[in-house]
């Protein structure tokens, strides 16, 4: 592409790199200037202008960021089409964005004129909501560039897993000194979270905070549920507290617990077989019992959508993981009184 101010006589086909205001006469940057135009400009008094022009081999600004947008589209994404060199990716249904970070950084690393960038991955998204953009920063560049961008991609780097018809079992363990309101609330508050999401609660449960009471509670649920959350009279503090003990005791599993998302530390993920289904169970931390966004929620919405949730998973959580930081507090992360039960 060649980039530079040439006379008013030999500027018809080339792009307008600046608007041109003068006497009137109003022209917007990226324009292609035509012969009507350039008489426009001569009237107004204009004499040079500086203009990109497109050589062989060029791709212009639309069609590469189409074509690398169409690309790095994958299921449930709809590419827009471009406009001044940026192509926009929406979500097409309701779900969790599923984005390839090492792929969407392997992109942006092969030349500075092609960009990529996308929301947070793993976060909820709606339809019809922008997840992404694809934007060409000149008026054009090199096919072979193009090229090299597209060479990079052996899938697409982003996707929205669809939220899933899941059946969500709640357990509450029972101490003296809970109130049943505190329970009634937390049901109120899970009802919300799965809203939208395709999700139904088919069982409330409350039962002792006892790991044999708990654990037959666990049986009877997981074969009625996908999900069976767990929340307790008293927050986990060990693996050998009372739910992980009441989940192995069942016949399940500890997958991982804890996690590096405050709030949210104190999560149990396990799982259970139900007659060949895997059930995943969660202990649910005590900031679960809020409708604040916490560490519980990203679990969550994974497993909602579809999209299995591991150890290593949740140790990968870290790296924007300290939410709800306020400037002002006597230290580091306040007491919160859910977390006494």
């Amino acid at each position: 592409m060649k980039f530079a101010r040439v006379d008013i006589g030999s500027s018809e086909g080339g792009i307008a790199v600046h608007a041109i205001r003068q006497n009137g006469l109003v022209l917007k940057k990226g324009r292609s200037i035509s012969a009507a135009d350039v008489a426009a400009m001569q009237e107004a008094g204009v004499t040079s202008v500086t203009v990109a022009q497109l050589e062989a081999g060029d791709a212009g600004e639309d069609a590469a960021a189409e074509c690398l947008a169409q690309a790095c589209a994958g299921e449930h994404v709809r590419v827009e089409p471009p406009f001044t060199g940026r192509s926009n990716l929406y979500a097409k249904t309701n779900g969790v964005l599923v984005v390839d970070e090492e792929g969407v950084n392997a992109v942006n690393d092969v030349d500075e004129r092609l960009t990529f960038a996308t929301l947070r991955p793993w976060q909820s998204v709606v339809d019809g909501e922008m997840i992404g953009t694809v934007k060409i920063i000149p008026y054009a560049v090199e096919r072979r560039v193009l090229d090299a961008c597209l060479a990079k991609l052996k899938n697409p780097l982003i996707r929205v897993a669809p939220w899933r018809p899941m059946r969500i079992g709640m357990i509450s363990t029972v101490l003296p000194g809970l109130k049943p309101s505190t329970i009634a609330k937390t049901l109120r508050v899970l009802e919300a979270r799965l809203q939208n999401t395709g999700a139904r609660i088919v069982a409330d449960t409350r039962t002792a905070h006892d790991p044999v009471e708990l654990s037959k509670a666990i049986r009877e649920t997981s074969a009625q549920s996908d999900i069976v959350i767990i929340f307790g009279a008293s927050a986990i503090t060990d693996r050998r507290d009372v739910i992980p003990s009441a989940l192995e005791r069942a016949g399940g599993a500890i997958v991982h617990f804890g996690m590096p998302v405050d709030p949210g530390n104190l999560l149990l993920l396990g799982r259970i077989n139900d007659g060949g289904r895997t059930v995943h169970v969660l202990g649910a931390p005590g900031c679960a019992r809020s409708p604040k966004l916490n560490g519980f929620d990203w679990v969550l919405q994974r497993l909602l959508a579809g999209i299995d949730v591991g150890a290593r998973d949740i140790k990968r959580m870290g790296a924007g993981g300290l939410l709800m930081e306020i400037v002002a507090r006597g230290q580091p992360r306040e007491k919160n009184p859910d977390d006494e039960v």
